[in-house]
């Protein structure tokens, strides 16, 4: 059975950041996930999860300057260093906090590089990223954004993910399957879910509703059959809930309330 997250940057924004951890934890939520924990202790964040009996299932690696544009850099031909130096930092949290999905986020190359060397630059370094994760079960993600909500975007497509990690091949690097992102800019959601599925490389999940990216029961996805497939065909991993409330987070929860479990 998936397991709910609550994406903790994104819900309870009527409250302060340091309290979304345990209002998720009262709301029925067993885990959340965040984009960057790096404004906090990696202990002190880790002795909060395990006060709420609380995982965290998902973050970023750092992206770089993200006020200045940055969404990303793992295929900035130009960042290798930065990449690298916040990746060791980003597995560092991970090991600390239990965390065992790690987003990797490819970047916005600027327009004199090349498709070309920005995926031969992406390769490179997520085949750097692998090793340095080792044996353990920890697994990097890698996740296609929409380019109508991030323009230019390198990694934007299901079919685009899918030749790098054939190229890759490297079981330690999964897809990050968002079927806002993919709504937005492909549609067959189901159909391109069960073939990430089939394939072995279903990481992680997210949900949000399409086109405006509320609570996942409105819009143009069904969530109900989204989240039943994946019971169906046994996936057990969690599906983030990165969507903005329409008017509060606990007023729009009824949708999860099925699916909440400890």
């Amino acid at each position: 059975m998936p397991a709910l997250a609550a994406n903790l940057s994104f819900l309870y924004q009527e409250l302060p950041a340091a309290e979304r951890w345990a209002a998720a934890r009262s709301d029925g939520f067993a885990a959340c996930e965040i984009l960057f924990p790096y404004a906090e202790p990696a202990a002190r964040l880790a002795a909060q999860l395990q006060a709420l009996d609380l995982r965290l299932a998902l973050f970023n690696a750092p992206a770089g300057d993200w006020a200045a544009g940055d969404r990303g850099l793992a295929c900035l031909p130009h960042r290798h260093e930065d990449f690298r130096e916040g990746l060791l930092r980003a597995l560092d949290y991970a090991g600390i906090m239990g965390t065992l999905r790690l987003h990797v986020m490819a970047g916005v190359p600027e327009t004199s590089v090349s498709p070309e060397a920005a995926q031969d630059g992406y390769l490179a370094q997520l085949r750097w990223a692998a090793e340095q994760v080792g044996d353990g079960d920890l697994r990097l993600c890698i996740e296609p954004i929409n380019r109508l909500d991030m323009p230019g975007y390198f990694l934007h497509s299901q079919a685009q993910a899918h030749a790098l990690l054939d190229q890759l091949n490297d079981p330690r690097v999964l897809l990050q399957f968002d079927a806002y992102h993919c709504q937005r800019s492909e549609g067959e959601v189901l159909h391109k879910l069960r073939d990430a599925f089939e394939r072995g490389r279903l990481g992680h999940v997210q949900v949000a509703g399409a086109p405006d990216r509320h609570e996942p029961d409105r819009g143009e996805l069904r969530v109900e059959a989204l989240l039943q497939a994946l019971d169906d065909w046994g996936y057990t991993g969690h599906v983030g809930c990165e969507y903005r409330p329409a008017s509060g987070t606990r007023e729009g929860l009824g949708w999860a309330r099925p699916w909440l479990r400890d």
